[in-house]
């Protein structure tokens, strides 16, 4: 997989001005990842450091090693519900194991250059999985924003709908007041002050509020989970056996499949917002470096942040420096910093990962595709609906295989099979199927106008259409085929099954064939049966072809006239068509 250097492909023309732009935007996007990484930590049922961790040394990794410029990588909301699901199910060690596994599986995907993949998974579920995560991260925060007491967190959605509503009477007033000032103070702050970090902000208010008025009222980061220490993060290996990597095998997987979905998506943002052209395999390989090391220094798997990235190129980021800046920023704050953070509110917590689940629900493309009304609305609806009752697997693999089934049926629909003959009443004799009917059709030539892809979901209804429409044994059998862009092989037995059928009586000509066509057919032999006197570059040709073939006998006193021949040859006195000159035809 040839790259273009690391220093010539990002950092040509680099310098002191690129570099104060690069601090400037780091800065801001590190400030905005603290409190992010907590509180993706936190919801993921891991301790707030890991998220923490994961942010300092994914975020390197990913701006180093990834496929594009301006990429902020580290822990982010989509992971959430497969992390909790994955912690409570196998516990925190797996889930380093798992990590580390979709790390190799990342990085293989770039080997084997499949970063182009992304292009194949439909719009419909990618929002469809993406809004249902939205609404499992929002109502996961509701217990920690009333404050309530006694809720025990489940794996399934519904079953922490029912633990919500049967502990609604230990709602705790003072959570929800220092969560209606963080919540109030995330959503202003933009508002009025465009360049700050309104997550920061928030938390920093409102845990000043709840530590003067409230102490010892609120739930805490410190009192949940304990205090944080502020140091570097210590390299331990996870431990590892067969039994663990095998049982961890299909959650990293799930992992890989996620995370290369999201930070491709994110790269393609950013190739929007700055009219560049990210290195899709790159991009998996850097996404699976990182998620190797990570999980080394106890970090949680990490993909590239489309929100941390967008407000990265807003604030003038030009190069991964940025990236590797705003790691530097959030591990700096780790150290002076950390002891604070034991202070914080969960309830304060709870409304940046609301706000964060707001605006990764899509809501406005969500209903634009719902109200068309059409198979990706389907899609849309069982794969949101899936994400939030099953999980995220089933949502992604029903959603796939539901989008193939109707996009062979909208594919099956486009193949048109139809009768034609030429148009004797215009100028260039253009072959038609308008102008087949009763009293105009040749009883000894059929030909087939056949348009759309000639594949699995289409081969059949071609065959009987072929079949049931010249039960009456027509002598010559002309297939135009010049409008049939590919063929599989399952189109190319129904042709086989139409040729063989034909020629006990007849024989088959075909006109127009794709390169793509001849090919199959050249592979499968269909083309050496058929016989190259029998295949044409154009249907006149394949026409004069077709009238040395008739039976003269029975073209005399033939009224259909489907031809300018016809008009010669129902009046012949000679049923011998040896020794004549070629009818000229269209």
């Amino acid at each position: 997989m040839r790259q273009k250097s690391f220093l010539s492909g990002n950092f040509k023309g680099y310098n002191l001005a690129s570099f104060q732009k690069d601090l400037l935007a780091g800065v801001v996007v590190g400030v905005i990842a603290i409190p992010l990484g907590m509180a993706f930590a936190i919801a993921s049922g891991v301790k707030p450091e890991y998220g923490i961790y994961t942010t300092i040394i994914a975020g390197i990794i990913i701006a180093l090693f990834g496929g594009s410029k301006f990429q902020i990588g580290g822990p982010t909301g989509a992971f959430i519900p497969i992390l909790f699901g994955i912690v409570m199910v196998y516990g925190y060690e797996n889930l380093l194991i798992a990590g580390f596994l979709a790390g190799i599986m990342l990085t293989l995907m770039g080997f084997f250059r499949l970063g182009t993949l992304i292009k194949f998974i439909p719009k419909s579920v990618t929002i469809g999985f993406t809004s249902g995560i939205a609404i499992i991260i929002f109502v996961g925060q509701i217990a920690n924003f009333l404050g309530l007491s006694g809720v025990e967190k489940k794996e399934s959605f519904h079953e922490n709908i029912l633990e919500i509503a049967s502990n609604i009477g230990t709602i705790n007033v003072y959570s929800v007041i220092i969560a209606g000032i963080c919540l109030a103070t995330v959503l202003l702050t933009p508002k009025v002050f465009p360049k700050v970090p309104g997550p920061l902000i928030g938390l920093v208010i409102s845990t000043i509020v709840a530590s003067v008025f409230f102490a010892d009222q609120v739930p805490t980061i410190g009192s949940a989970f304990g205090a944080i220490p502020n140091t570097l993060p210590q390299f331990r290996i996870p431990d590892v056996t067969w039994d663990n990597v095998v049982l961890m095998m299909k959650p990293a997987l799930i992992i890989a499949l996620l995370g290369g979905i999201e930070s491709l998506l994110s790269a393609v943002v950013a190739d929007g917002m700055t009219n560049t052209k990210h290195n899709s395999n790159k991009e998996l390989v850097g996404q699976g470096l990182a998620n190797m090391i990570t999980p080394l220094f106890g970090g949680i798997p990490a993909t590239g942040a489309i929100a941390r990235t967008a407000t990265n190129i807003k604030n003038g980021a030009v190069s991964p420096i940025s990236g590797v800046i705003h790691s530097l920023v959030v591990l700096l704050i780790l150290l002076l910093f950390a002891p604070y953070a034991s202070s914080i509110p969960l309830a304060s917590m709870a409304p940046i990962l609301m706000v964060v689940a707001w605006n990764m629900s899509e809501r406005h493309v969500f209903m634009h595709v719902l109200k068309t009304r059409t198979g990706d609305s389907l899609i849309l609806i069982v794969t949101f609906l899936l994400t939030i009752f099953v999980d995220l697997t089933a949502a992604v693999e029903v959603g796939l295989i539901l989008a193939i089934v109707l996009f062979t049926k909208r594919m099956s629909e486009n193949l048109v099979t139809a009768k034609a003959l030429p148009n004797l009443d215009t100028d260039d004799k253009k072959v038609e199927t308008g102008v087949v009917n009763d009293a105009h059709d040749c009883p000894q030539i059929a030909i087939f106008n056949v348009e759309g892809p000639l594949f699995f979901g289409a081969a059949m209804t071609f065959e009987h259409t072929i079949m049931n429409t010249i039960n009456y044994k027509p002598k010559v059998l002309l297939l135009r085929m010049g409008k049939v862009p590919f063929i599989d092989i399952t189109g190319e037995s129904s042709l086989a099954s139409i040729v063989r059928d034909f020629n006990k009586h007849g024989v088959v000509l075909l006109s127009g064939l794709s390169d793509q066509t001849k090919v199959m057919l050249n592979k499968t032999g269909l083309y050496d049966t058929i016989g190259e006197e029998n295949i044409f570059a154009h249907t006149g040709e394949a026409i004069n072809h077709a009238l040395t073939k008739l039976d003269r006998n029975k073209c005399l006193g033939c009224k259909h006239f489907a031809f300018n021949e016809c008009t010669q040859l129902s009046q012949s006195t000679t049923a011998d068509p040896k020794g004549q000159e070629p009818l000229s035809t269209i």
